[in-house]
Parts: C-alpha cells; sequence; structure tokens
C-alpha cells in the first residue's frame, strides 16, 4: 500500500535520475494541500522514493519556504530519524531555506540535529551540514566556538571535497588557512 498518492510517480528508473519529481513538485506548487502528501513519502520503504522525495521538498522550499515550514515539526522529528543520507543533507539544506519561518526552539532543534549529523558518514552529509551549520554560526557565537574545531577535524578527512569545504569554511569564518 503506498503512504502516498505521489509514492508511484517517484519509483523507478535509475537511481540517480529525477523521474517524475518536477512533475510532482508542479502538482503540490499548484496545490499547497497536497504537500502532506509529499512529505508522507519520507515514510517509503523505497531508498530511490525517499531520495526523491528530498529532491521535490527541497524544490517546493526553495519556492514557497513558508509552505514546507508548516511542516517543520515533521522534519525535526520522524522524518530527522530516516537514516538515509539524502534526507539529512537535505535537512540541513531546508533549515537554511526556512530559516526566516522557524522559531527560535524549532531553530535550536534544527542546530542540535546538524551537529549530530556533522559527521555521517556520507561525504554530501559533512558538507552540506558543514554549511549549514556555518550558516546558523555567523549569527551565533556559541555555535562558532562548537564548530571551528569540527571544521578544523573535517580538514583531515579522507575525502578531498570535505577538507576543501572544511578549509573554505574556516576562512569565511576569519579562520585563516595555516601555514
Amino acid at each position: 500500500m503506498p503512504v502516498s498518492r505521489f509514492e508511484s510517480p517517484l519509483t523507478g528508473g535509475h537511481p540517480n535520475s529525477l523521474g517524475n519529481t518536477v512533475s510532482v513538485v508542479d502538482e503540490v506548487l499548484a496545490d499547497r494541500a497536497l504537500l502532506a502528501e509529499l512529505v508522507a513519502c519520507y515514510r517509503s520503504e523505497d531508498a530511490v522514493v525517499r531520495l526523491r522525495v528530498s529532491s521535490a521538498v527541497k524544490r517546493v522550499a526553495q519556492q514557497q519556504p513558508e509552505w514546507v515550514a508548516a511542516h517543520i515539526d515533521d522534519l525535526l522529528g520522524w522524518v530527522a530519524q530516516v537514516d538515509q543520507a539524502s534526507t539529512k543533507w537535505t535537512l540541513s539544506i531546508l533549515f537554511v531555506l526556512l530559516d526566516a519561518h522557524m522559531t527560535p526552539p524549532q531553530r535550536d532543534a534544527a542546530i542540535a540535529l546538524m551537529k549530530a549529523n556533522l559527521h555521517y558518514d556520507d561525504w554530501i552529509v559533512q558538507n552540506t551540514t558543514a554549511e549549514s551549520l556555518a550558516h546558523f554560526a555567523r549569527q551565533r557565537p556559541e555555535l562558532a566556538a562548537w564548530l571551528l574545531p569540527e571544521l578544523r577535524t573535517m580538514t583531515t578527512s579522507r575525502h578531498k571535497s570535505v577538507r576543501g569545504r572544511a578549509q573554505k569554511l574556516l576562512t569565511s569564518l576569519g579562520i585563516p588557512e595555516p601555514p
């Protein structure tokens, strides 16, 4: 039994393709009430569906952030429990997109979740989470103090992109490159 009307259109094809993601986004943008059904697809057993849901929700948030913000408690709750890299990296992107729409407790919960996900064993999760944490650290000195040593550690990552991103973020936060 599908978890939503969108599960079937988001199924199949090559895992790295968008499949029908764009048409699903168009449907949701035409009818805000369908967003809850799209978010429900995070409950799918199919990892490809969950990957495409992440892409779709991000695309909706880029155009209608307040719509997705209405689902922030689900994103911070049961969706955050999904153990899939694409979900974790999308959540970090969404938290930046939704920053202006979150309450202070929601923002605190988002930051706590990203801190927990920062060293998840996936280079995209590490890069996007570090970037999102840096966004929030620019307004929160206590978060910046926590993040700086984490970024220094990340400059020794086995992943070249993680090393480079960490150094770039250190520089953007005013920490010069080591000699």
